[in-house]
């Protein structure tokens, strides 16, 4: 079994974890990772916080980003690492992701007050509206804070889902483009999930990979909680059939997953894979 431990895929308060930056690197460093990521949804902020707490003798910090893309073929998650967090081209691409979200929220919180008649307190609402990336999971917790649902499970399904609305997302090539141009590499996540419980696999699977390619991408997720052994090996053939780097994630989300830090599926290989190593020096510079 390989000791590498490795994690580039996690989520913080700033998006839709619910551990804290602080708290989060508390418990990196009690896993005992080597490397990590935060990889926030459609902001940067979650990694400008924790380069700010990395102290010397903490494990390796890599930038880290994860874009919430869409396009005629479906949905996609675009993650992207060792980029120039001053860079133009990112910042505008997560502006531009920032907007859609700020639009969507702006309008679920008026399907709740306006069409469902709940009373939230006006001070409350604008905190909401500000965070770096309001979603439903925020939504949900301040409804359940005021007695309107019992859980935030029971928020989103009973209430939130009623909340129809046709989003608006960044396509994988501009997150794709975006993360390129400001340095970086993007990585296309847990590659064979798309939306929901949908499973892309075969020849379906060749021409996404294909398409974002064509785009620019760099890499694959491969080592990732939720895959089988099978699914796994499905998708280090692809990294090594197409040259890519690979990467290993978690997708820890505190107590909103079943997930823990640091588990992808690292430890149940006994070699590393060519991609895996190369991306690792990449992002490293060893």
């Amino acid at each position: 079994m390989t000791e590498l431990r490795l994690d580039f895929h996690m989520h913080s308060t700033v998006s839709d974890g619910t551990d804290s930056p602080e708290r989060l690197l508390e418990l990196v460093r009690k896993t005992g990772l080597e490397m990590f990521s935060v990889t926030d949804h459609d902001t940067l902020a979650g990694t400008g916080i924790m380069r700010s707490l990395i102290k010397d003798g903490d494990p390796y910090y890599v930038n880290g980003i994860e874009f919430s893309c869409r396009d005629e073929e479906g949905k996609y998650h675009i993650l992207g690492y060792g980029y120039d967090p001053d860079g133009e081209s990112v910042n505008g691409v997560v502006e531009l992701a920032h907007s859609y979200r700020a639009k969507k929220a702006k309008l679920r919180v008026d399907f709740v007050v306006n069409e469902l008649g709940m009373d939230l307190p006006n001070d409350v609402i604008e905190g909401f509206l500000k965070l770096p990336n309001p979603g439903k999971p925020h939504l949900a917790n301040i409804l359940v804070e005021y007695g309107y649902a019992e859980s935030k499970d029971k928020a989103i399904k009973e209430i939130l889902g009623k909340f129809k609305y046709p989003s608006q997302y960044i396509r994988p090539e501009q997150a794709i483009d975006g993360i390129l141009r400001s340095g970086g590499i993007p990585v296309l996540a847990h590659p064979i999930f798309g939306s929901g419980d949908q499973l892309i696999l075969g020849s379906e699977m060749e021409e996404r990979l294909t398409r974002l390619l064509g785009y620019g991408l760099q890499g694959v997720e491969g080592f990732y909680s939720e895959f089988t052994d099978e699914q796994r090996g499905f998708v280090l053939g692809l990294a090594e059939k197409h040259s890519l780097y690979v990467t290993a994630g978690s997708d820890y989300h505190g107590r909103n997953k079943t997930v823990r830090l640091g588990c992808n599926g690292l430890d149940k290989v006994t070699s590393v894979p060519k991609g895996l190593n190369e991306f690792v020096e990449r992002v490293s510079g060893r």
